[in-house]
């Protein structure tokens, strides 16, 4: 399985805006498919964004044009720019890897993110 770890958790107001970054063991280039969930306290964990090696991103319905999922693949990093964020969007935020339909994903710890209103 991959390795990831999140980082750029935090709080922040509504409205405003954060990055999270998701640092992975190995090389991302061929990795079938990463992205990012979340789970607020309470619900079940639900898809933000993911993007398929090559290229196509796909987005959760409630943060479609405010969050943007780009990779580096140098890095060996995914990101995800959120903005205009909302008390909705509270919640820990979990990076995803598979690296083909066949293998089970990789899950990282998590990173907090709280929107304060």
């Amino acid at each position: 399985q991959v390795q990831l770890m999140e980082s750029g958790g935090g709080l922040v107001q509504a409205g405003g805006s954060l990055r999270l970054s998701c640092a992975a063991s190995e090389s991302i280039f061929s990795i079938y498919v990463m992205g990012w969930y979340r789970q607020a306290p309470g619900k079940q964990r639900e898809l933000v964004a993911t993007i398929t090696n090559g290229g196509s991103t796909n987005y959760g319905d409630s943060v479609k044009g405010r969050f943007t999922i780009s990779r580096d693949i140098a890095a060996k990093k995914v990101y995800l720019q959120m903005q205009s964020l909302q008390s909705e969007d509270t919640g820990v935020y979990y990076c995803y890897a598979k690296r083909s339909p066949l293998l089970s994903d990789s899950w990282g710890q998590g990173t907090q993110v709280t929107v304060s209103s």
